[in-house]
């Protein structure tokens, strides 16, 4: 049979389930308690504890508890913790009953160049895998006021863009790529059908344990037709009985609340609620080309505020079922419910400016959630569903003409881009499904499945005959994985995969991307540490993307669809280095160095339509990218540490010829526009502990970003004379200060925040303007009840 006839859609999840029936009869688990204290008998919190046969994992809670769920037999148990040395003790799990033991640990009397292998955080854990990979530790986070992409942009090679406040669409470029190039997931499951009322711009840093970014290789078992890297949100179940709650109020009426809780029961039922809020009125001042469109009196650098940009949105995430029993590590039934309202000031460019035009939209979405460890011996198990029964709606219902004062005039009767009151539902679902075979302690084979679909129906009232909303607009994809990994703890460690990916679209328009279309794709990578603290990576991946559904058909906002995009393919190599020391016992230092290579064929970006009032997704034949990113971060003891980012990318295009032209093309070899290429991040910040009282803190910090000025259109098209300005988006400098007080060991919290602090003018995608200076505060509550 020949590849291209192949269809593979969904039938793994399904019989993975089928086959869970079977599996209840797995061997009877109990529960092993512990509790972690030091020599003086204070509790330890965050010790690291694994069960070294098994690879099963957990961390102390406050009262230095932790809880496993393990079959009758001997373990060796291994507990860790930075300033300790490291425990390792035999344990035996009776067949009935279950277990309860206290461990202490001795204080480490080892050097600093021991001390900082032991103890490794989860985050640490993650940097240190074969594959170009950022964690964030998000917990480190959690009394500031950034959602999910404001933590992204200190992260080195990474570039979050922006078109306005809160609420604003997004692009994210990493190493090079953007847009849908990049894949976003929240506990490794993909976030293609969560609609606008659930994106990384609008989750709070709070929802998060850990925010893994995988920079060009993507591993196999994410699941993912990524071109060129991969963001997951770790939520993690760290604290099985908790709850957490913040609140925050700032600049343009901006309100932000977060809400995260969990209850467990010692039989093992658990109830999980995450719930926030954002509100903006979005009202910063602007400098803009305004016309008065009643007198006709221009200013060419006016400026104004925003007048019609208010933004909220409101999500509720539920989660009921069990935990640690015999057929289920976790066994979760869900709901994620959430609403959005957002005024748009502008189009793809600020010439463009509305008064009334706006968006509603919605998300109803089931999910299912199972993860079972040795279902049978060594064969892990992982399956996810949801299904996104959400609607979103365009509103533009007045017939007229705004200005930037506010001014209005009556325009004929096509409102103010699109007369419309179209309503539609995109009918996102998703399935997935992993199996991970632990050969033996160094060996293991991994398969992972998922199947996603796509299906917009709606109508309009305003235009009940317009045909184009009877059109089908379809898609359903399926990827499979297969990869196969070896590794030597902190010694070496490599894996190699494969990937096929198989769409089918359907375009009402008549357009030529209807038929089936199929790729494979494959990679490796691989670590080796020269020393406990000295790693070198490479990775490689030949990588596929199939056109996203939002770029085929359009999101009936800024972006028009393209129904003719080709899928686009790259070989993505990564070359990396990280190496921690210690300058004395007192002060560390820990470098990090990535260099990068992608080719990229039928490489999809966007470019200005004709009119130049939306953007489109087009493809180009080739484009090259290398470039490299590096950090440094230095720490004194426990309370001080600074930290510097870089990253360079140059985008070169390799298309020798332009469509309907004959001569070869100006732009060939030209840098790709509207792409930053130079910029970076530092950051300082130095905690004073028991500062007023024994158990309170007091933190300050410090965060520059900047962005070398880059070129808003093709550069060969550009002059470089008088007026060149209106061609390049200038450089930018921001600084962000940040004070800190936490009370009662961390039950209390109290932030201050500024932002841009010196007021400048910062552009991200086409010189539209982001907000000035702005201030928060920000109040956060938090009880850990333990297990």
């Amino acid at each position: 049979m020949q590849l291209s006839t192949i269809k593979i859609y969904f039938p793994i999840p399904f019989l993975l389930l089928i086959f869970l029936g079977f599996s209840v009869h797995a061997q009877q688990l109990h529960s092993f308690n512990g509790q972690v204290k030091s020599a003086d008998g204070t509790p330890v919190y965050g010790a690291g504890i694994e069960i070294r046969s098994t690879g099963k994992t957990s961390l102390t809670d406050k009262e230095g508890k932790f809880r496993l769920m393990l079959a009758s037999g001997t373990y060796t148990l291994r507990i860790t913790h930075i300033g300790f040395t490291a425990l390792d003790r035999k344990i035996t799990v009776p067949a009935e009953g279950n277990t309860e033991l206290q461990f202490i640990l001795k204080d480490s009397e080892q050097d600093l160049s021991e001390v900082s292998v032991i103890g490794r955080t989860v985050a640490q854990e993650t940097n240190r895998q074969a594959f170009n990979v950022s964690a964030i530790d998000a917990k480190k986070l959690y009394n500031t006021t950034l959602d999910i992409s404001g933590a992204l942009d200190r992260v080195a090679g990474i570039r979050v863009r922006e078109s306005g406040g809160v609420g604003s669409n997004f692009n994210l470029s990493l190493n090079g790529f953007s847009g849908n190039h990049v894949k976003y997931f929240i506990d490794g499951i993909p976030m293609d059908n969560f609609g606008s009322s659930f994106q990384i711009n609008n989750i709070p840093i709070n929802i998060a344990e850990r925010v893994e970014v995988y920079k060009g290789v993507v591993p196999m078992w994410l699941g993912s037709d990524a071109l060129g890297g991969a963001v997951n949100i770790v939520t993690g179940d760290k604290y099985r009985n908790y709850f957490d709650a913040s609140y925050s109020f700032g600049s343009f009426n901006t309100h932000r609340t977060v809400i995260n809780a969990a209850a467990t029961t010692a039989k093992g039922f658990t109830v999980q609620l995450n719930a926030f809020q954002n509100y903006s009125d979005n009202d910063y001042s602007v400098t803009v080309e305004a016309s008065d469109i009643n007198t006709g009196a221009y200013a060419p650098k006016a400026a104004l505020r925003r007048f019609h940009d208010n933004y909220h949105n409101e999500t509720l995430i539920a989660n009921v079922g069990v935990v640690d029993k015999s057929y289920a590590d976790k066994l979760l039934i869900g709901i994620t419910l959430g609403k959005n309202y957002k005024e748009i000031q502008t189009g793809a460019r600020m010439v463009s400016v509305f008064g009334g035009w706006h968006r509603r939209g919605n998300i109803v979405m089931p999910s299912l959630k199972y993860k079972k460890t040795n279902l049978i011996k060594g064969l892990d198990l992982t399956v996810n569903a949801n299904y996104n029964l959400g609607e979103e709606q365009n509103i533009d219902t007045m017939n007229v003409r705004y200005d930037w004062y506010g001014n209005s005039k009556p325009q004929g009767n096509n409102g103010e881009r699109s007369r419309s009151l179209y309503k539609y539902k995109n009918n996102n679902g998703l399935a997935t499904a992993t199996l991970n075979y632990k050969i033996d302690e160094r060996q293991s084979l991994a398969l992972s499945e998922v199947f996603s679909t796509f299906n917009r129906k709606g109508s309009d009232e305003l235009n009940p005959q317009n045909n184009e909303y009877e059109r089908p607009k379809k898609t359903n994809k399926n990827v499979l994985g297969f990869g196969y990994n070896f590794d030597i703890k902190d010694k070496w460690s490599a894996t190699v995969f494969g990937k096929y990916i198989y769409q089918g679209n359907v375009d009402g328009s008549g357009a030529s991307n209807q038929a089936n279309q199929n790729r494979f794709g494959y990679g490796a990578a691989a670590t080796y540490f020269i020393s406990q603290n000295l790693q070198l990576k490479t990775s490689y991946e030949l990588t596929n993307r199939m056109p996203e559904a939002q770029e085929i058909f359009g999101d009936v906002e800024n972006q028009e669809g393209n129904a003719n995009l080709k899928p686009e393919q790259s070989n993505n190599v990564n070359l990396g280095i990280t190496y921690g020391f210690p300058l004395d016992k007192d002060n560390t230092i820990l470098l990090t160095a990535n260099g990068i290579y992608r080719h990229a064929d039928n490489f999809i970006y966007n470019r200005l339509n004709n009119n130049q009032s939306k953007l489109v997704a087009d493809n180009r034949d080739g484009v090259s990218t290398w470039g490299g990113d590096a950090e440094i971060r230095y720490s004194h003891k426990n309370w001080f540490t600074a930290g510097t980012t870089v990253t360079y990318q140059f985008l070169r295009n390799l298309q020798q010829f332009e469509p309907g032209s004959t001569g070869a093309s100006p732009l060939y070899l030209d840098q790709m526009p509207n792409i930053p290429y130079l910029f970076g991040n530092a950051d300082v910040s130095a905690s004073v502990k028991d500062f007023g009282k024994k158990g309170n803190n007091l933190t300050v910090g410090y965060n520059l970003l900047y962005v070398h000025a880059f070129w808003l259109y093709w550069p060969s098209l550009g002059g470089r004379g008088a007026g060149d300005e209106k061609k390049v988006i200038p450089r930018q400098l921001s600084h962000d200060v940040n004070v800190v007080y936490s009370m009662g060991r961390g039950r209390y919290n109290i932030g201050l925040e500024a932002k841009n602090l010196g007021n400048a003018d910062l552009f991200d995608n086409f010189s539209l303007q982001k907000p000035g200076r702005s201030f928060y505060l920000n109040i956060r509550y938090f009880l850990n009840a333990g297990r």
